[in-house]
């Protein structure tokens, strides 16, 4: 069979949990006891290969999101991957506007979670045939083709067809340049996994000599629960990395808008590069005034951000400083290249979030794809890196020296081991099983 010519022919959906709070990994101030978990999805084809994607969440209402995988699909099974690729965007709305669907959304909440899950299946299908990891395969795509797969509908009054186009022509003298860059040396990430709020001021010391020692620079802390405690915090992690790397905080939308401003002065000495989600993350104007309030402080979000029209609102208003993109927020890949075309058009980093279950596995992908095609500079520039459950994923992302190696297998690294589906389903895995007959319950 012609790969091209494969078919999609059912979708498997698991509810997948993993009982992270049971470290305090993944704590801060609104999320006290986070158990990492994904809705994720293998759509299944009548040839050699299936497309694996996932969408995160940290337990409670993941069913919700399985739910809604399982509607969506519909929209996918029986579809050949050529007619896919040969008009991605069609496709993409076909799932993102269905006519009955979007009056769930249209384009955030659940729905948007479960298309997500659903097109970073179709895109680690698309790769897997290909033979190329799926950052290669869109570092390669011609221009034309890699706009094509944009939705440019509600953003065109910032940045149209010809515009992106014009942008991604413009940077491809020099993408070999960057291909050959990420293949020797990688991207730079920071770790957050020194810096939750649920963790003791011994094991916070410890993560951050581990971190230095794992090459990383920069460092990232949760606030928000009590200033004196946070204050605390950031001076032992400042004491531990030194005065010449960077810290960064997040409030994970804690505050209000001038709690927020007053809540950061007590820690500004403490060298403070960026300010992350400090407000609700659809305050645009509220994102915006604080920025102008704590600068040079710069204000960071994105990773709850609900579409591209929203990204572009905050970009505009000066509010997002830092683009912190998420793999799995908004609509999956076709979305994400949205988003990186407005960052560009606005002058704004992107520094991905991730750290939940995959989403280290997805960004090493799209932080190469941002690189090459649309914003050709690393200054200025990290992605997250948290160090948890990779040894589930199938083809987990590598750090090394600080820095996010290129992925080399083909797809989009977010295949997680039968295994590990298995023993971790919700509520009937044997994990679970087990925590149930101690009296554990989620």
């Amino acid at each position: 069979m012609n790969a091209r010519e494969t078919t999609i022919t059912r979708a498997e959906i698991v509810d997948l949990r993993f009982p992270t709070s049971e470290e305090h990994h993944g704590s801060d101030a609104v999320h006290v006891d986070p158990d990492y978990s994904a809705a994720y999805v293998i759509l299944h084809t009548d040839g050699a290969h299936a497309g694996h994607g996932l969408t995160f969440t940290i337990g409670r209402g993941n069913e919700i999101v399985c739910q809604a995988i399982e509607s969506l699909s519909t929209l996918v099974v029986g579809r050949r991957v050529a007619d896919i690729a040969g008009d991605r965007r069609a496709f993409w709305r076909t799932l993102a506007q269905d006519s009955q669907f979007r009056w769930l959304g249209p384009e955030k909440g659940v729905m948007a979670l479960a298309l997500a899950a659903i097109v970073n299946a179709v895109w680690d299908l698309e790769a897997r045939l290909a033979g190329k990891p799926l950052w290669r395969l869109l570092a390669d795509m011609p221009a034309e083709e890699l706009v094509a797969a944009i939705d440019f509908h509600g953003i065109r009054d910032a940045v149209d067809e010809a515009a992106c186009l014009a942008m991604i022509e413009a940077n491809d003298a020099t993408r070999a340049e960057r291909i050959a860059h990420v293949e020797r040396e990688g991207f730079p990430a920071y770790t957050t996994s020194c810096g939750w709020i649920g963790y003791s001021d011994d094991t916070v010391r410890a993560r951050c000599r581990e971190a230095i020692r794992d090459g990383f620079t920069h460092f990232k802390m949760k606030i928000g629960q009590s200033i004196d405690d946070d204050v605390r915090r950031a001076r032992i992690i400042r004491e531990e990395i030194g005065p010449d790397r960077v810290l960064m905080v997040d409030a994970n939308q804690r505050f209000d808008v001038r709690q927020a401003i007053e809540w950061i002065k007590p820690l500004a000495p403490f060298g403070i590069w960026w300010f992350e989600e400090p407000v609700s993350p659809d305050d645009v104007l509220g994102h915006a005034e604080i920025a102008r309030a704590i600068a040079p402080i710069k204000v960071a979000t994105g990773e709850q951000c609900q579409n591209r029209v929203m990204f572009k609102q905050f970009l505009a208003s000066g509010g997002m400083q830092i683009c912190q993109l998420d793999s799995c927020r908004v609509g999956g890949v076709n979305d994400n290249l949205a988003i990186m075309a407005l960052a560009r058009r606005f002058g704004v980093p992107v520094c991905p979030h991730a750290g939940g279950v995959g989403l280290c596995e997805f960004v090493a992908h799209l932080i190469m794809v941002d690189y090459i095609r649309f914003n050709p500079t690393i200054a200025g520039r990290v992605c997250e890196f948290v160090d948890h459950l990779h040894e589930h994923f199938v083809d987990p992302c590598v750090v090394r020296n600080g820095r996010y190696l290129a992925p080399a297998n083909p797809g989009f690294s977010g295949e997680v081991q039968r295994a590990s589906l298995e023993a971790f389903a919700f509520p009937h895995g044997p994990e679970w099983v087990k925590r149930q007959r101690k009296g554990v319950t989620r």
